[in-house]
């Protein structure tokens, strides 16, 4: 059973309708080149909604979503040049990375690793991948008729095709729709998972995973189903990048972009569902801006300011924005209430 919405919950969904009918409409009034910019955004967020549901909600602090992102990425590239088959490339997207995060997870989690070393073997995962990508240069090493092609990545990729019309492909617009719905629906699905039972068991295993042993639920078993959906969410999100761009490369899943999803989870708040896709879009927007402005040491000036935020913002934009709405609206609560009681008081005497 879901509890009900709260006065919050409901001005955010309204919010969020609105947001979503503004984006839908962007490509009537924008070019080409903003299309593809929200698109990756889109994409990123994604990837830190994958990671920032498991470490917000479950408390499993993953380096290794990048390495689902580059397997999606590349089951993509290398299954659709072999067969011209778009749509099961896109499914083995997201079926690869959950077979790997099964088999790692199990290991990881049911060999009783605590937190920490969690975290440091996922990062360690992250970097022995990109490492044996990058030595696949050798124009030998190949799979099926696709050559790796080490550290240069996957060019040419082919564009997606509509499942129930293979002669159409997706263009720009299309794939700017596709990406932006799949984040949607992740968001929502996340949402549906954290408000059932499952989801009060999830918080309860980040709060005190023993009291929820002793309750009668195995936590492994549930943080283990946590971590395959996270890696099936950012193995969608590498294939909708190699779709966004069509291309691959071992830059997918080196530890620069395993830093930025985490930086795009602290931003906007782990605490929250929104906090991953608004710190990703902040930070992503503040980077292009830094970029296009002339800024000769972007990630210096980036990295001074991401501090200065994470200081002000110690939980997160969206948690702090929230915190204030509620102060706000229990603020007006009580000076509404001897409003009340004075005209109750004065209605009493004329009586």
């Amino acid at each position: 059973m879901t509890s009900k919405l709260s006065t919050i919950e409901i001005a955010t969904l309204i919010l969020l309708a609105l947001a979503s009918v503004a984006i839908l409409a962007v490509p009537q009034f924008a070019g080409l080149s903003l299309q593809l910019d929200l698109s990756i955004i889109f994409v990123y967020a994604i990837l830190a909604l994958s990671m920032g549901f498991m470490w917000g909600q479950v408390g499993m602090m993953s380096f290794g979503q990048t390495v689902f992102f580059g397997i999606g990425g590349y089951s993509y590239a290398i299954f659709a040049l072999n067969t011209g088959d778009t749509t099961t490339a896109m499914l083995l997207a997201v079926l690869l990375p959950m077979i790997v995060a099964a088999l790692l997870g199990y290991f990881i989690i049911y060999g009783g690793i605590n937190d920490i070393y969690f975290a440091v073997i996922t990062m360690v995962a992250t970097i022995a991948l990109e490492k044996a990508v990058r030595a696949t240069s050798d124009p030998r090493i190949k799979i099926g008729d696709v050559k790796l092609q080490g550290q240069n990545g996957i060019s040419a990729l082919p564009d997606l095709k509509v499942p129930w019309n293979p002669s159409e492909t997706l263009f720009v617009t299309e794939v700017y729709y596709l990406i932006f719905i799949a984040m949607l629906l992740v968001t929502a699905g996340y949402s549906l998972l954290l408000r059932a039972r499952i989801g009060r068991v999830l918080v309860g295993i980040r709060e005190n995973e023993q009291r929820v042993a002793l309750l009668g639920y195995d936590p492994r078993r549930y943080k283990l189903l946590i971590f395959i959906i996270s890696g099936g969410v950012a193995g969608l999100a590498g294939g909708l990048y190699a779709v966004w761009g069509n291309f691959v490369a071992p830059e997918m899943m080196n530890l620069n972009s395993s830093a930025s999803v985490v930086i795009n989870v602290l931003v906007g708040g782990k605490a929250s569902l929104l906090g991953p896709l608004v710190g990703t879009g902040i930070v992503q927007s503040l980077t292009s801006w830094l970029g296009s402005a002339g800024v000769g040491q972007v990630n210096l000036v980036l990295g001074l300011i991401l501090i200065a935020a994470v200081q002000i913002f110690p939980q997160g934009v969206v948690p702090m924005i929230s915190a204030i709405c509620k102060w706000c609206l229990g603020h007006l609560a009580s000076l509404a209430q001897p409003s009340r009681r004075t005209s109750t008081s004065m209605t009493g005497e004329k009586q």
